[in-house]
């Protein structure tokens, strides 16, 4: 009876484990770079072992405006139709990262929907460390080849601040 209650505890405990959510998952301001203001509010989330990110609002933009800058289809989209009739909010725009360890992913693609370019993603989660990291951050890194490119630090935040940006 003993050995069946330890098995059955450890079998839970492993579930609890593989379900947890990365601490890159949930809700984030992406920040321009330049200015320091919030463009927009997003969702990450895992699908299949993949990570994606939406946008679930914008800020300075109207919220059903069309991804028109982009081209009609990318390679590994995850969405059928053309891309570029596709509305900017709910549609994944980061797609098809993989699990380096947690908080790091690699291996996707990331769509600037401002100009249609598709870069290599890597996403890392940076938490609050009191110096460098004032609240939970996460690094997305755009690149276009040979570690060529930048990264953007986004801060975390809640469901509804991330979806009522105007």
């Amino acid at each position: 009876m003993k050995k069946s209650m330890i098995l059955l505890w450890l079998y839970m405990i492993r579930a609890v484990i593989c379900f947890a959510a990365d601490p890159a998952e949930g809700f984030w301001l992406s920040v321009d770079d330049k200015t320091g203001k919030i463009t927009a509010g997003w969702e990450i989330y895992q699908n299949n072992g993949k990570l994606y990110g939406r946008i679930l609002s914008t800020a300075g933009y109207p919220q059903d405006v069309k991804a028109v800058p982009c081209k009609e289809s990318y390679p590994g989209f995850p969405v059928p139709g053309k891309v570029n009739e596709m509305p900017v909010v709910g549609t994944p725009w980061i797609f098809g990262l993989t699990m380096d360890k947690a908080g790091q992913w690699s291996g996707g693609s990331v769509i600037n929907v401002q100009d249609g370019t598709m870069y290599k993603c890597k996403i890392t989660y940076r938490p609050t460390d009191g110096k460098k990291y004032k609240t939970d951050t996460l690094e997305m890194r755009g690149e276009i080849g040979l570690g060529i490119g930048k990264s953007q630090f986004w801060r975390k935040t809640t469901r509804q601040e991330a979806a009522s940006l105007h």
